[in-house]
């Protein structure tokens, strides 16, 4: 028995329509919202960008400014790995963002004021994005731009209720200790929604997530934030010590070295006219775009961006045990972490990258998720990046019943069958769950959801 906002979240997850929006209404919104975008993005050289370039005597790229973020180099060392060192480029952004979507009941039902927002770097335009998704240099107007729309709900927090409020982490591969404040809140007072801005359901939105590029990666962060009423949950979100002592263990263990250092130091890596890409053609490179935006605080502006090279995957195993279900997850040093190690999916890579890499460097049990029955499949999407920094960043995401393959496997030192409540536990804290693990949680709720009664 779930009670007081459990019980609300559960009956939110449970509604698939309401008498406010069905999914066939907003499908509609959302076309017309695509069709009335009148963006243009467009690939340009380093040179011509407006406002960036590239710092004498570091050549690192940066923003005249001195907001937004930076491109700068990184030295990384992992003793005893397959591959024990090397340096590429890295996004710096010390400040930290809000990620904020306001809650309100409508007939008993809780709703969440979403925004069909355009990022630059989105495959397809518009995406699901929380009400608030901005950097500390675009709510305070550095840009120069329109206001946040609806910032000001989550900088006066004192005067609704906080159902999430925790900082977390971003891609630990692509940026040096990147984190985002991730909010939701509750409001009683009638809201203006303004254009481009929908209420849905918690359940609305878990199937939205099994759309391609549909619900973007800030919003899947925050969702995954709020205390879901996984089977077992416990009220005051306590983790098991055994878990805490594993992961303390884990951090322990390794011994990462990561340090920022000059772009022009970088090895291995080239710098064209319009790219910095790696010599093996691999990983990503760093590019420039010029970006025409409708419906934005500034109508246009130039940026460098990541532009990863493949689809990853990012691949979760659960199991049930006594009725629990639990996800075997991995102990996973990125450089760019804050504290040495996060959980991360029981897979994440980028498969096309290990050409270029030894065979003992190949993720344990990529060839086991890979080659999963269709039966065993749980959750599959593929699901965009955060396409403000990122260029047409995706991942597929699985979840997996772990079958009589892996049920009882030996997942070695850096994995661990870990029960959801725990996760639940864990995520009420930074550093604890990357950005991956955090987008496979928000999906596993529409998956509980879907086979368990209110």
């Amino acid at each position: 028995m779930v009670t007081g906002l459990a019980t609300r979240l559960a009956r939110s997850a449970h509604a698939a329509d309401s008498p406010t929006v069905t999914l066939p209404d907003f499908h509609d919104w959302l076309e017309e919202r695509r069709r009335a975008d009148d963006s243009l993005i467009e690939r340009i050289t380093f040179a011509d960008m407006r406002g960036w370039g590239f710092q004498p005597g570091t050549g690192n790229l940066v923003h005249d400014s001195g907001g937004f973020f930076s491109v700068e180099g990184l030295d990384v060392r992992l003793p005893g790995r397959a591959v024990e060192s090397w340096t590429q480029p890295v996004l710096h952004q010390p400040e930290i963002g809000i990620l904020g979507i306001i809650a309100k009941e409508f007939d008993g039902v809780l709703h969440f004021l979403m925004q069909a927002k355009m990022e630059p770097g989105n495959c397809n335009g518009l995406q699901l994005s929380p009400t608030v998704q901005a950097t500390r240099s675009n709510y305070t107007r550095v840009h120069r731009g329109a206001a946040v729309p609806y910032v000001e709900y989550f900088r006066q927090l004192g005067r609704h209720r906080t159902l999430a409020d925790v900082r977390q982490s971003e891609q630990g591969c692509w940026f040096y200790r990147k984190r985002n404040r991730n909010i939701v809140i509750e409001v009683h007072e009638d809201i203006d929604v303004l254009d481009g801005f929908h209420w849905l359901t918690l359940g609305q939105l878990h199937r939205l997530l099994l759309v391609d590029d549909l619900v973007n990666m800030d919003s899947r962060s925050v969702l995954a934030c709020l205390p879901f009423p996984f089977r077992g949950a416990r009220p005051d979100g306590a983790v098991g010590t055994d878990v805490l002592s594993w992961i303390t263990e884990a951090r322990t263990r390794h011994d990462p070295c990561a340090g920022r250092i000059a772009l022009d130091d970088v090895g291995r890596w080239h710098r064209t006219e319009e790219r910095i890409s790696h010599e093996s053609g691999r990983f990503f490179s760093v590019i420039a775009v010029d970006v025409q935006a409708g419906g934005r605080e500034v109508r246009g502006w130039t940026q460098p961006m990541i532009e990863p090279h493949g689809t990853g995957l990012s691949a979760l195993v659960t199991r049930r045990v006594d009725g629990i279900l639990q996800a075997l997850v991995h102990a996973r040093v990125e450089p760019g972490f804050t504290d040495v190690l996060e959980l991360a999916p029981t897979v994440q890579c980028t498969p096309d990258n290990y050409a270029q890499l030894p065979a003992a460097a190949r993720p344990r049990l990529l060839e086991e998720v890979t080659g999963a029955s269709r039966e065993r499949v749980l959750f599959d999407a593929v699901l965009s990046e955060e396409g403000g920094r990122f260029h047409h960043a995706r991942n597929r995401y699985l979840v997996l019943d772990a079958g009589p393959d892996l049920v009882d496997a030996d997942p070695g030192p850096d994995h661990r069958w870990v029960p959801l409540p725990d996760l639940i536990g864990l995520i009420r804290h930074s550093n604890y769950l990357n950005i991956e693990a955090r987008t496979l949680l928000a999906c596993l709720q529409g998956v509980e959801a879907r086979t368990s009664p209110l």
